[in-house]
């Protein structure tokens, strides 16, 4: 079976970045007609999750071992990749500002270079270090200096698991597929985590409010189930599986830095679409974004790289959870009542989170 190119992967990550990005421009009209966030994410979990069933049992063709070996990547997926993630992003944005729970959450690559780091006991190279900061940098810029401010400790604390959350997703999915398509990881890790959300919520830890009358969407009405049926295709059925498949090419370091580009996406979206301005400091904090992921991409690509980067065997399953796919290379997710009428248009960068 031949190997997918590094372009493919990279085609296949910025898909999953702008994929992604185009569900806050959909999702806010829901919140604004009176749906709360969990139960939003809830019915678009499981309606991603059927749209791709079709797809999930085509590329199993009967090959149901492939989905009971891979069980626990699976149950990863669907409940830290997706369930935990965005439940606990939520419940950190009913104690602290949208942008300051977005910046935390945007965090997960330096989760990831930091795993690393200590689990290796190898350095990151200069380029890794570079592109940590200038990504950091970036986004702050681009979802705003503002969000850098004392708030509660444990809406933070929440805020920092999401951001946990959002590293094991992107560690999960670059682990090796052992004949499991990414198409059947995303489309049963959704149906998953949209009856975890759903049994979540009938235990009122987390507000679940829906409406189903018309609502307004760039100034014409439709009915409610129109944006949903547009997040749930695109901002998640596709995002979800193009996002797994990318990981799995390009390893969770790489993939994590270009899903950063989700944020600027959202951005240029809310711009063309709601009409919410950009500034000069996002144009730059996105071209800062576009320099770290230059530079994560420049260490996969060192010659020298293939003799620093241990073997996946030589490592503890631990480490080769979120490394596997890495070393291959190296060798070759706001909430409508507490956000404000002057959220920054990165907020709606939490289609996904």
């Amino acid at each position: 079976m031949k190997t997918p190119s590094m372009s493919t992967g990279l085609i296949a990550a910025l898909i999953s970045c702008v994929s992604f990005s185009t569900s806050g421009a959909f999702i806010k009209p829901m919140l604004e007609a009176g749906w709360s966030p969990v139960a939003a994410v809830t019915a678009r979990a499981l309606t991603a999750g059927l749209v791709l069933l079709p797809f999930v049992l085509f590329s199993l063709r009967g090959r149901w071992a492939a989905l009971w070996r891979a069980r626990w990547r699976v149950l990863g997926m669907g409940l830290v990749g997706v369930a935990f993630t965005q439940a606990a992003y939520f419940a950190a944005i009913q104690r602290i500002p949208v942008a300051t729970a977005l910046l935390i959450e945007y965090l997960a690559p330096l989760l990831l270079v930091a795993f690393a780091w200590a689990t290796t006991r190898r350095r990151p190279r200069a380029t890794v270090l570079l592109g940590s900061v200038l990504a950091v940098g970036g986004l702050v810029l681009v979802i705003g200096p503002g969000a850098l401010q004392a708030v509660d400790p444990i809406g933070l604390a929440i805020a920092f698991s999401a951001a946990i959350g959002c590293a094991a997703y992107f560690a999960i999915a670059a682990r090796p597929a052992d004949g499991l398509p990414p198409v059947a990881l995303a489309g049963s890790g959704l149906l998953l985590a949209g009856v975890v959300l759903a049994l979540i919520s009938t235990t009122g830890l987390l507000p679940f409010t829906a409406t189903y009358g018309d609502l307004s969407l760039f100034d014409t009405t439709v009915p409610w189930w129109a944006p949903l049926l547009v997040v749930a295709v695109i901002g998640t059925a596709v995002a979800y599986a193009s996002g797994i498949a990318a990981s799995a090419i390009l390893g969770s370091r790489l993939a994590s830095f270009i899903g950063l580009l989700e944020v600027v996406s959202a951005s240029m979206f809310a711009w063309l679409l709601l009409g919410e301005k950009l500034t000069p400091l996002q144009f730059v904090g996105g071209a800062l974004i576009l320099g770290g992921i230059a530079a994560v991409r420049m260490e996969g690509s060192a010659p020298s790289d293939a003799a620093d980067v241990p073997d996946a065997e030589s490592l503890p399953d631990s480490v080769s959870a979120p490394a596997t796919a890495d070393v291959r290379a190296a060798k070759g997710e706001p909430d409508a009542a507490g956000a404000p009428d002057d959220t920054q248009p990165a907020d709606l960068a939490a289609g996904r989170i």
